[in-house]
């Protein structure tokens, strides 16, 4: 399943709970949908807990300093 065809099952879940249940339902189903999405997400590696916490901060994160060069040995 792609990103399209996960945003349509939510939109449309999302109205069916709504004619189903009312709106405030509905928002609660949507956030529940978005709640399990982020945890399997995680579980998969497909988001860094350590990043988001570093943007929610305001932090920025800056890659690692490069390896100081190297000399080629001196051949005679």
């Amino acid at each position: 399943m792609n990103a399209k065809q996960f945003a349509t099952l939510i939109g449309f879940a999302t109205v069916a709970a709504w004619i189903g249940f009312g709106f405030g339902e509905a928002i609660l189903c949507a956030l529940g949908a978005a709640a399990g999405y982020a945890v399997a997400a995680i579980m998969q590696g497909e988001i860094d807990l350590a990043e988001v916490q570093a943007r929610v901060q305001g932090r920025q994160t800056q890659p690692p300093p490069p390896p100081p060069p190297t000399r080629a040995p001196r051949v005679q």
